[in-house]
């Protein structure tokens, strides 16, 4: 009996219903899918049955990835070790579909680390991923609402982003105190182009260091009060961060490049 590992987030998803409805999101067929957190390998068996081209799956749990190793066999490849530490555009030569009930304690880590790390060309083609509902709103959040922020922002920018349901705590085991959300991540065609994602982080981190205040103390911070990019990205300093929609960020992080350049 596998137990689930407090100390690595792990709730296993037991809920048929919903992995059915997952793995009916995106074409599988003949695709290269890449599965992180595949746990005790349950929705693992549901992509195999929908005959990938090739499954690989991240498990940083050493029992977990041994048990996957035993149960699928030659049908996957199991990497054991920690995704963050794994460059995901060596695995495949082609684009790949993820699929991940994301550890808890660093999804919001993985999934920044994928987003600043993308070039003009994406290595998935979607991201199928399940977050705690709590994080789930914040990189979903429209402007001018409370859940709005940097993670909103960062996450936006390349990605058009779909909500497809929030999963209660009875689908999982053990179950967790809180409710989940899955969300659909596809590439979006057009975006404002950012040579540093660095850059665009930065601007975040000191505009919502005080979101509640006034937004010309970290303007005059970062563009020394500079009258020209007010005037082109028509700012108003006396609004909130939280007032600033996602592409007055983005803006904000192109001109402050252009102005170091």
């Amino acid at each position: 009996m596998i137990k689930a590992k407090k100390s690595l987030g792990q709730n296993f998803l037991i809920d048929k219903n919903i992995l059915k409805r997952i793995v009916d999101i995106a074409k599988i067929e003949n695709k290269n899918i890449l599965e992180v957190g595949p746990g005790t390998g349950n929705l693992t068996s549901l992509i195999l049955e929908k005959k990938p081209k090739k499954l690989i799956v991240i498990e940083k749990d050493n029992n977990l990835a041994k048990n996957l190793k035993e149960n699928f066999q030659s049908q996957l490849m199991v990497i054991n070790d920690d995704v963050l530490n794994i460059d995901e555009t060596s695995l495949f030569t082609e684009s790949v579909t993820v699929f991940g009930n994301l550890p808890y304690n660093i999804s919001t880590e993985i999934l920044s680390k994928w987003i600043t790390n993308l070039k003009d060309k994406f290595w998935f083609d979607s991201l199928i991923l399940m977050f705690q509902k709590e994080v789930a709103d914040r990189i979903v959040a429209k402007f001018n609402t409370s859940s709005y922020g940097r993670l909103s922002i960062i996450s936006n920018w390349k990605l058009n982003i779909e909500k497809i349901c929030d999963i209660g705590p009875e689908s999982f085991l053990p179950m967790p105190k809180i409710d989940s959300s899955l969300l659909y991540f596809s590439p979006k065609k057009n975006y404002i182009q950012i040579k540093d994602p660095k850059n665009l982080e930065k601007i975040t981190r000191i505009f919502f260091n005080q979101r509640r205040k006034m937004i010309k103390k970290p303007f005059n911070q970062l563009f020394n009060g500079d009258q020209k990019v007010l005037d082109k990205l028509k700012i108003d300093l006396n609004l909130r961060p939280q007032n600033l929609n996602l592409d007055t960020y983005y803006k904000l992080a192109y001109e402050y490049e252009n102005l170091r350049s």
